[in-house]
């Protein structure tokens, strides 16, 4: 991994721990949204073109809400057993 790509990937959205000293990340762009969700950046764009995915605009860039990226996949969760049925 070299440094240049080590420091892009620094506020990872898996671990939003302060960084550095600094706040975590509230807003994220589309490559820390689809390392999260492990699907890849077109997948991302499709989800939000459509409406689907929870996101900002801020000028011209587009960024989503970790908390928000967290609610939308967890109410998208599917079988098993709900822990309050056990």
């Amino acid at each position: 991994m070299n440094p240049s790509s080590a420091t892009r990937s620094a506020p990872f959205v898996n671990d939003p721990r302060p960084t550095e000293g600094g706040p975590a990340p509230i807003l994220v762009g589309i490559e820390d949204v689809a390392r999260m969700l492990n699907i890849s950046s077109r997948t991302v764009w499709t989800l939000t073109v459509s409406g689907n995915l929870p996101h900002v605009r801020i000028g011209r860039r587009v960024l989503f809400p970790v908390d928000a990226v967290r609610e939308w996949t967890a109410s998208r969760i599917s079988g098993g057993r709900s822990p309050s049925s056990g």
